[in-house]
């Protein structure tokens, strides 16, 4: 096999998975609460051969490794709804889907109020499908005032969770995330400010994914003409043995 076709062919599909995760975030700059990717590369197999001036080594390409998530905070935009909130601090929100009980973990804080089939009220994430849950793990029934009706205003007892480990916490849809055995059981959040009124932004910087996407694009041409001539040469090799 032509190594140096197999390693172009590697490289070149790798920097569109790339591509592909930068396109993402991009694409996410205006979402709430959004956690950026940051592909990560690794080589791959190195081989040993003998050459006119000694042992030389033979790599064969290199793959993207994952994604790690950026964790770090977006810009506080002010809203003045009384049903959004953001985190001043490391910490989650917890959410029950309302169909198969999963419990998953997000900093996007728009909620709202939707009311169940028995006429009672919940509060629930954006898409009404999952219960915004309290600090025991119990879905939040807003309260009502003196009249009985709901009062909206009034600060909800939302729970804060954090994990003491997050790589590799898997990323849902709806800017979700689930902790995996690694990230061990959610722990009460500390040293963390709700902020009624406010949304988190997205921590997308859109000048890093410009400079990714310029990167992935040489890198993503070197390797193409790379291909090309590693086919070239086979070409001619096949022709003289002919």
């Amino acid at each position: 096999m032509n190594m140096g076709f197999y390693s172009a062919a590697t490289s070149a599909y790798y920097q569109q998975q790339r591509l592909n995760v930068v396109g993402n975030n991009s694409a996410n700059i205006n979402t709430v609460a959004y956690k950026a990717k940051n592909p990560t590369f690794s080589s791959l197999l190195y081989s040993s051969f003998n050459g006119v001036d000694g042992p030389l080594v033979r790599g064969s390409g290199s793959r993207m490794e994952k994604a790690d998530t950026d964790f770090s905070k977006g810009a506080m935009q002010e809203t003045m709804n009384p049903l959004d909130y953001a985190l001043e601090g490391d910490g989650f929100f917890a959410l029950r889907d309302m169909e198969t009980g999963e419990v998953s973990y997000t900093r996007a804080g728009n909620f709202q109020m939707a009311q169940m089939q028995n006429g009672e009220y919940f509060v629930t994430d954006h898409s009404g499908r999952r219960y915004v849950l309290d600090q025991l793990g119990q879905p939040i029934v807003p309260e009502r005032n003196e009249s009985g009706v709901i009062d909206s205003n009034l600060k909800l007892p939302l729970g804060v969770f954090t994990f003491r480990q997050k790589n590799n916490m898997q990323h849902l849809g709806d800017n979700r995330f689930l902790p995996v055995e690694k990230n061990g059981q959610p722990i009460a959040a500390e040293n963390v400010t709700v902020m009624q009124g406010y949304l988190e932004g997205s921590n997308t910087n859109i000048t890093k994914e410009f400079t990714k996407v310029i990167e992935a694009q040489r890198a993503f041409s070197y390797a193409l003409t790379m291909v090309r001539t590693s086919d070239e040469v086979e070409t001619t090799i096949n022709g003289l043995r002919g």
